[in-house]
Parts: C-alpha cells; structure tokens; sequence
C-alpha cells in the first residue's frame, strides 16, 4: 500500500474551471460532476484558485438576494488552494484527509494540472486494498 501513489488514484477527466466562468456554470460543472470542488486555472493549466460548492452556495445567496446578477468564478475562489503531487504516498494523503482539509486535491506536475483526487476516490482504493470491496468507477468518481 505504501506505494500506491496519487496518480493511481486521480481522476483527469474532469475539465478545471477557466477564470471569468459565470458562478451558474461552476455550478454546473459541480452537479454535473458530482464533486465538491473545481480547481480554477488559467489557458496554461496553472491553478489560480479553487472554488467550492460552499463558495457558490455564499455568493449566489448574496447575489441572488441583492439582485446583483451573476458573479463570477474569480469573485469567489480560494486563492491559495492546497496541491499535491502525482507521486505523493496514498497513505501521505489519507493521513491529510483524515484532518478535515480539503476534500478535493488538484494534482499538479511541472506546475500545471494533470488531475484532481477527491476523500472518495482514496476512501474507495483504501477499501479495495485492504477488504477486497468492489465498486464500479461511477461510486469511486463521486464524491
């Protein structure tokens, strides 16, 4: 188990968010998804920022209660999002997890994105490894 890394488990099919997304399409992107949050990046995939479903869910009340329109993604993001490795242990990051800290990790390589792993996606691998679960691709993917 000690050597099962990051890059085993995250998901790169997921497409980040772009810097200037009106919040409705984040939340979009969210739902659609079934995740908690999206990494917002620039046209080079660096990350910018992060948005959550509890940023959204802020900003469009605020927004929607002074009839101000809809905001816009870089209104809202956490400018200093936490990134990992591809190579970071498993084992390194459930131990953060377990913390309470994100519950989405963008993973970045020559810093850019490559990916995201979410609390499920290592939650599911920890389960296969150690009590033979089996679960399909849709249940590891959400989270």
């Amino acid at each position: 188990m000690c050597a099962l890394k990051v890059s085993n488990v995250m998901s790169n099919h997921i497409e980040p968010i772009r810097c200037g997304t009106p919040l409705t399409q984040v939340v979009k992107a969210l739902l659609e998804n079934h995740i908690t949050g999206l990494p917002v990046v620039d046209a080079e995939r660096r990350i910018l920022g992060f948005v959550s479903e509890q940023d959204c869910i802020h900003a469009l009340l605020v927004s929607n209660y002074h009839c101000e329109g809809d905001p816009i993604v870089d209104d809202v993001m956490f400018r200093e999002p936490l990134a990992i490795s591809p190579n970071m242990a498993i084992v390194d990051l459930a131990q953060k997890l377990g913390s309470g800290k994100p519950k989405v990790y963008p993973v970045v390589e020559h810093g850019k994105l490559i990916g995201i792993v979410t609390r499920s996606a290592v939650l599911a691998e920890l389960a296969r490894i150690g009590c033979g679960l089996e679960l399909s691709r849709h249940t590891r993917d959400d989270d």
